[in-house]
């Protein structure tokens, strides 16, 4: 890494990153240990070894550029050979992704979670909108998210920011036991939160809208926001609550069956319902 050292009003000393550059390992020790690590897939301590006698310090770019060499070695045939390069070229293009994440502030878990996510287009789709990662993304919400906007040049008063926001304070809202919040509400809170213009909030709800990530509904005439998962939920509830109010509970008359199995041999035997009256005997 390279940068300069700062002094951090809350934190104090501080050394602040301009640079950063993975460097494999150089000794034939740290060679050997890395190979051996099972981050390579088809090398175990055994080959790691052999692989580190037989080619020292130019192993790395033996398997990178020349990887035929390897079946030089006992052991080592064409199968294990394409197993080796093939698994040491996902870890290059994990390795970059970690990399480009660490260099941004995005922990090692979060960096895991995004590379299983998008897989090798996870610094194009970052790049573009590191906003989805809310959405796409458990356990990274708008503020990791805007953050990592931030520090890859993306303008605060931005349409991406203005929507990733508006899901926020929708869901900060949620929070406080609130379903839903009528539209004058919300742009409102967002204004206030986000510190951006009125008109950019009113273009990023549309925006939603037509992504579905935000539904419209209209109830006793006033018009109300709700967030996707939520309203899926409301009315999901209303209507099996309306279905259950109308019918029989399932599995009632197999329920009374199973618990008295010779009855249905019996004529002119009736099972009980919910509204049966007790009987006076």
């Amino acid at each position: 890494m390279s940068g300069c050292l700062g002094d951090d009003r809350t934190h104090g000393l501080q050394f602040k990153t301009h640079q950063l550059k993975t460097v494999p390992p150089s000794t034939l020790e740290g060679i050997e240990k890395y190979l051996s690590s099972g981050m390579v897939k088809g090398i175990g301590p055994h080959f790691a070894r052999k692989l580190v006698n037989a080619f020292g310090e130019q192993v790395f770019e033996i398997i990178e550029n020349t990887p035929e060499r390897l079946q030089d070695l006992e052991g080592i045939g064409p199968k294990r050979r394409t197993q080796i390069t093939t698994a040491w070229a996902e870890q290059k293009v994990i390795r970059e992704i970690m990399v480009f994440l660490q260099s941004h502030g995005i922990g090692i878990s979060r960096a895991v979670r995004i590379y299983k996510t998008y897989g090798d287009e996870a610094i194009l789709r970052v790049s573009e909108n590191p906003y989805r990662l809310a959405l796409d993304i458990h356990g990274i919400g708008f503020k990791t998210a805007d953050t990592l906007a931030q520090r890859l040049g993306i303008p605060n008063d931005s349409l991406l920011r203005a929507q990733a926001g508006a899901r926020h304070v929708l869901q900060q809202w949620a929070e406080q036991g609130h379903c839903t919040a009528p539209r004058e509400k919300l742009i409102e809170m967002a204004v206030t939160l986000l510190e951006i213009p009125q008109t950019t909030i009113e273009k990023a709800i549309e925006a939603e809208l037509l992504e579905k990530n935000l539904i419209q509904d209209t109830i006793e005439g006033q018009e109300l926001l709700y967030l996707n998962s939520l309203y899926r939920a409301e009315t999901g509830c209303a209507r099996h609550l309306v279905r259950l109010s109308r019918g029989r509970p399932p599995g009632e008359r197999s329920m009374w069956r199973k618990r008295f199995p010779g009855s249905r041999r019996k004529p002119g035997l009736r099972f009980p319902t919910r509204n049966a009256r007790p009987s006076s005997r």
